[in-house]
């Protein structure tokens, strides 16, 4: 309440004492770290911070908050250093403060560090993703054997971890001596595993496309629907299949029929309709546009799909309020910050090219078909959200 009505000084009083009172009481230091965030300064932020920890040792995410404070705002990578080796020190066990010393050393280019903390992590604390990340880092640092090395042990360790079977199946098919047949054998045995995680039957379907096997990877994807019915996903999928195994008219007419079924089976999958709006001749894409936002009036797939036949239609102020409809409703989804963007180089000037950078990265997007496929390429990993935007 006192925050709300501007009386800082006194919400700062009001916290002072509570922490007198419950100093191990990890939700008010938090709570007056966000006071101080707002509107404190630099010092005030990490006086508090250090006395938190003091009282909560075992509080991860105060140790992390120091931590990124002392990196991102002081520029002090030697003093966020130091915080994480306390709070290992104070949380042994703790998965996020050993990732979040390895994500240091590697935004920093020490690899050797990061692979030094990564053994270390993988015997006192080791979880999947302290696995994974290990073998990540071989990767990005081109040593594709011991990252295949890595994924192995982790697999009989965690075989229903999907992410790991994703990563040996990729890296088997990216391999020359391997090649599709292994990387085939890699999936099936992963999905045999993980029967329920779509990204990995995707995966598999991805790897048949890529080796042009059509109906492969047609069959791949009805096994997948057979386990995992109603997922627009595996939908969406299967109709591009059917677009790109017979390129034309022909191939068109049959991914129209299976959207068809699929909208059938999910009717209100804004995936699916905005998919539908844009697949649809031109003459009809308005009367798809309205019967998708019937069903999905809400749906920031569909609002997108609009903004861009807007776009299209060079409808310029009614393109760019859809567009600011759709970040606003889902600030998350990186598709719509990156059409967004594009538009405004197009038609907009330099001062709406600033804002929807400044707003894209205050929003740090980390979800879209075609923003995952730049921000998770290996050589894009230490791009910048504004930087990803561009690309």
């Amino acid at each position: 309440a006192c925050m709300a009505r501007g009386s800082i000084t006194t919400a700062r009083a009001l916290y002072a004492h509570a922490l007198e009172v419950l100093p191990t009481k990890k939700s008010l230091w938090l709570s007056a770290a966000h006071l101080e965030k707002l509107h404190g300064n630099r010092d005030s932020l990490d006086t508090l911070l250090q006395r938190a920890v003091t009282h909560c040792p075992k509080a991860e995410v105060l140790w992390l908050m120091g931590a990124k404070e002392r990196w991102i705002t002081h520029k002090d990578v030697a003093g966020a250093r130091r915080i994480l080796q306390l709070a290992s020190a104070a949380n042994p066990d703790s998965e996020q403060i050993w990732l979040a010393a390895v994500k240091l050393h590697g935004e920093t280019n020490e690899p050797d560090k990061a692979r030094t903390f990564l053994a270390r992590a993988r015997e006192v604390a080791p979880t999947q993703r302290v696995w994974l990340k290990s073998a990540i880092l071989e990767r990005e640092e081109g040593d594709m054997h011991a990252a295949k090395a890595l994924l192995d042990e982790a697999l009989v360790k965690f075989p229903t971890f999907d992410k790991l079977w994703m990563m040996r199946g990729q890296l088997a098919e990216q391999d020359p001596a391997a090649g599709v047949e292994t990387a085939r054998e890699v999936f099936q045995r992963g999905v045999k595993s993980c029967p329920h995680s779509i990204p990995l039957w995707l995966c598999a379907t991805k790897l048949e496309e890529n080796a042009a096997l059509m109906a492969k990877a047609r069959a791949v994807l009805e096994k997948a629907r057979l386990l995992n019915p109603k997922c627009p996903e595996l939908w969406l999928a299967a109709i591009r299949v059917e677009v790109a195994a017979a390129p034309g008219a022909s191939g068109k007419k049959a991914g129209m029929a299976l959207l068809a079924k699929a909208l059938q089976e999910c009717p209100t999958s804004g995936l699916l309709w905005a998919e539908a709006v844009l697949m649809e001749a031109k003459p009809q894409q308005r009367a798809r546009s309205l019967g998708a936002l019937r069903r999905c009036e809400n749906d920031p797939h569909v609002i997108l799909a609009v903004a861009r036949l807007f776009w299209q239609d060079r409808k310029l102020d009614k393109a760019r309020s859809w567009f600011n409809r759709v970040v606003a409703l889902n600030p998350d989804l990186g598709d719509a910050w990156a059409t967004f963007y594009k538009f405004e180089v197009q038609y907009g000037g330099e001062k709406e090219q600033a804002e929807v950078v400044t707003r894209c990265v205050a929003a740090d997007p980390h979800h879209g078909e075609q923003w995952c496929k730049v921000s998770k390429a290996i050589e894009n990993r230490k791009l910048q959200t504004d930087q990803i935007l561009k690309r």
